[in-house]
């Protein structure tokens, strides 16, 4: 499946790339998952592309996009204004596209891409059917005092965390914690022995396909069920 591309201006910054895979009609189910990548690498790298066809074909339309530093072939993140701007240059997009302006939207994304969808959604009234995060990154490795939390609770629509069991941003515990400050209390799913790239240890019973076979299962599971 190759997605759809186009062209999206960011302010008087610069377009991005936006890929947009649609789900076969027989199987849209009216739900736009918007998905930005993690900090290392963009939208086209295996993990984001197994996760929007995977969700495609479970009935989902997924929209994907490079964030401006991304695009233009730089390493280090913009500013958190630059990435906030470009995610929201994401949904309008998607909510003006032809073919996706009548489903209900979902935001997220990997790491990073996840952290700054929650940051959009704490600070305007975004009418989102949830949010997922794929790996949140609740802290920098190794400093657990120096949380990312502060905006959630002004996160009003349902989450859902996707979370490894030894993630060094955040266990599943963590998280937990976190969760109790939180209205509607988030949903998680722990990937046993999983780590920030939901790579799991050999003395699991899933191979790696399987975990994200699951994965992709639970995040279409819990998006129809609040569509619903």
């Amino acid at each position: 499946m190759e997605p759809e591309q186009i062209k999206v201006s960011v302010g008087d910054f610069g377009d991005i790339t936006v890929a947009i895979y649609l789900a076969e009609k027989r199987k849209r189910v009216g739900i736009t998952l918007i998905l930005g990548h993690g900090a290392g690498a963009n939208q086209f790298s295996n993990f984001m592309r197994m996760v929007a066809r995977g969700l495609a074909e479970r009935g989902l339309d997924v929209v994907t996009f490079n964030f401006l530093y991304s695009e233009k072939g730089r390493g280090a993140p913009d500013p958190k204004p630059k990435l906030e701007l470009c995610y929201q240059s994401a949904i309008d997009a998607a909510r003006r596209h032809p073919k996706l302006k009548r489903n209900r939207v979902a935001i997220g994304g990997k790491s990073m891409g996840g952290r700054i969808s929650s940051q959009v959604a704490a600070s305007s009234e975004q009418d989102l059917l949830g949010l997922v995060f794929l790996g949140y990154p609740l802290h920098a490795p190794g400093k657990p005092n120096q949380p990312r939390d502060a905006h959630l609770p002004d996160v009003h629509a349902p989450m859902f965390f996707i979370q490894g069991g030894r993630d060094p941003f955040g266990t599943p515990a963590e998280l937990e914690k976190v969760f109790s400050k939180l209205k509607p209390k988030p949903s998680l799913l722990e990937i046993e022995t999983g780590d920030h790239s939901f790579k799991v240890l050999k003395s699991i019973k899933l191979s790696q396909d399987q975990v994200h076979e699951l994965i992709m299962d639970e995040i279409a599971k819990w998006l129809t069920s609040h569509a619903s």
